[in-house]
């Protein structure tokens, strides 16, 4: 679907059409996704002990690998960033900020949510996959391609764990308040 969709979006949103390459975009697709997805259920379905163990590690090697990826394309793009990325940072921020702040608000104040479910909400919002962005853009062959979804998965990353370390400390103090 994303190698129909993407040259046509481009083609409405910018006026102009981009090749894509479907079947590279499949496999680069299926290794950031698909492939983990399997390789977790496997492990899950047969080797439930080893997934149990495994599960401990895999968020933090899962932080330490869209580091890496997103490190990498903003240190190779580093010059165009610094002479113009800070609209596009700015964008970003602003993207998901409101990702944030309406994934919270809006099932509270509309859907009668409770907190956790807001929050829930709100985490699931505001941090969208940018780094799977980072890995297509690459596949496309062109460097600068990959530096909004670096940009917007290190916003995520860093607004996504502010907000959570907030509402860890709010929760404290309510709970040592009790």
């Amino acid at each position: 679907l994303a190698s129909i969709l993407t040259p046509l979006l481009t083609r409405l949103i910018c006026g102009s059409v981009i090749a894509v390459d479907s079947a590279s975009l499949f496999l680069s697709t299926a290794k950031v996704v698909l492939l983990p997805v399997a390789l977790g259920m496997f492990l899950n379905a047969r080797v439930p002990r080893l997934s149990t163990l495994l599960a401990d590690y895999t968020p933090f090697l899962s932080v330490v690998l869209v580091s890496l990826i997103c490190g990498s394309v903003v240190a190779q793009n580093a010059a165009v960033i610094l002479s113009r990325g800070w609209s596009l940072i700015g964008a970003v921020l602003g993207l998901h900020s409101l990702g944030f702040a309406l994934g919270y608000v809006l099932p509270k104040r509309l859907g009668k949510y409770g907190e956790k479910t807001a929050r829930t909400i709100s985490i699931e919002t505001g941090m969208q996959n940018s780094a799977l962005a980072v890995v297509l853009a690459n596949s496309l062959g062109v460097r600068e391609a990959a530096i909004p979804g670096a940009i917007s998965a290190t916003v995520h990353s860093c607004l996504g764990s502010a907000l959570a370390a907030l509402w860890r400390a709010k929760d404290a103090k309510a709970k040592a308040n009790e």
